[in-house]
């Protein structure tokens, strides 16, 4: 790397970025100063070359007009320099840029599935599955104990459980007194839960313990592949979508929850990061009739979309199968079944972000084998 590659990133970047135990606790990785600690017209004085504490080259940069000097591996600088190779990444894992959208063919003899046994058993198998999870969506994980609560340890292997107004965990099974239409018998077209929610669980886990019920087959949606089918075909649609804000809510005897949340929402370069679509849950819009008009137009278009049959991965589950998926990305759909059948799911949410992170210290551990 030459002089002038060390120099050209920003200087409050820079040494923002000191790796040396004066700014950076060793122990944590921490920062130790705030960024108003730093001194006013700080710039890099002299540069030279020299060992990084990691064995490989690097450059000291001696600051002005302090005098702190930094080192700075060169593999870190060329890596996450401004025009490094992690500027050219996706981006943190949770837009679409970092995943492979599909419609059902694209997943036919290739659905992401693993045996319970092999899942808590094996490290790589593990990293496989929650690997499928970010990449497609969801997973399916097959001989599950059909153990009462045995959602909870499954959400536990990886994460930690999201309790809400149903409780830690709910029954899907038909109700008496039902507060959804979940817990009924009734068609449940394809939506995302608890859009009302701010934030919203981003994970959702269902185990199958009876199926015996006629009627009742899954089917899941990749949301991101429809909204790019939006985006492709009608752009001013899409625009429309990730622009309106929409007043989705719910209310039983024990609760009110409101969210104000567009259908699709985008990231700060655009990226298509979560959707939101849940018909039973929204409100009554308070827009200019402009606005209104240009919403249910878009509105309508996006729904026929998620409607597509090609777009569906149907199945059935079966006693023992446990679902997990992307509750921001994928929409799940049931078809209605005889109430007087046997049909009973638990559920339980969770977060990508204890997701996430269990599969980075899995990558890291097979990495350092």
């Amino acid at each position: 790397m030459s002089v002038p590659a060390i120099t050209r990133p920003p200087a409050l970047w820079l040494r923002d970025n000191c790796p040396c135990a004066e700014c950076s606790d060793p122990r944590t990785g921490q920062k130790l100063f705030q960024i108003t600690e730093l001194p006013d017209a700080l710039a890099v004085g002299a540069v030279r070359q020299a060992p990084a504490p990691d064995g490989g080259p690097g450059w000291e940069v001696t600051w002005q007009p302090d005098g702190h000097r930094s080192v700075y591996p060169a593999r870190w600088l060329e890596a996450h320099g401004p025009d490094g190779a992690a500027y050219r990444a996706a981006g943190d894992g949770r837009t679409e840029a970092d995943k492979e959208l599909w419609a059902a063919a694209n997943l036919d003899g290739r659905v992401p599935q693993a045996g319970w046994d092999a899942y808590i058993s094996s490290r790589a198998v593990r990293e496989q599955v929650l690997d499928g999870v970010v990449r497609l969506g969801f997973v399916l994980l097959r001989e599950v104990p059909c153990r009462d609560r045995m959602v909870l340890d499954v959400a536990r292997t990886f994460g930690f459980v999201r309790e809400t107004n149903y409780g830690e965990l709910f029954e899907v099974r038909v109700e008496a007194d039902p507060n959804n239409l979940a817990f009924t018998g009734a068609l449940i077209t394809p939506h995302t839960d608890n859009p009302y929610r701010d934030p919203v669980p981003t994970l959702q886990l269902l185990h199958c313990l009876r199926n015996e019920a006629a009627g009742g087959d899954s089917g899941l949606v990749d949301g991101f592949h429809a909204a790019a089918l939006l985006r492709e075909r009608d752009p001013e649609a899409f625009e429309v979508l990730t622009r309106v804000p929409v007043e989705f809510a719910f209310a039983d005897a024990h609760c009110e929850l409101r969210a104000h949340r567009p259908l699709i929402g985008v990231d700060p370069l655009g990226r298509i990061r979560e959707v939101r679509f849940n018909n039973r849950s929204i409100s009554t819009l308070h827009q200019p009739a402009t606005v209104l008009e240009e919403f249910y137009a878009a509105y309508r278009l996006f729904g026929e979309l998620l409607e597509r049959p090609e777009l569906r991965l149907d199945f059935r589950l079966a006693p023992g199968d446990c679902v997990v998926f992307d509750n921001t990305r994928l929409l799940h759909a049931r078809t209605a079944f005889a109430e007087s059948g046997e049909r009973h799911l638990q559920g339980t949410y969770s977060d990508l972000d204890g997701l996430l992170s269990t599969l980075a210290v899995l990558r890291r551990e097979g990495a350092a084998a």
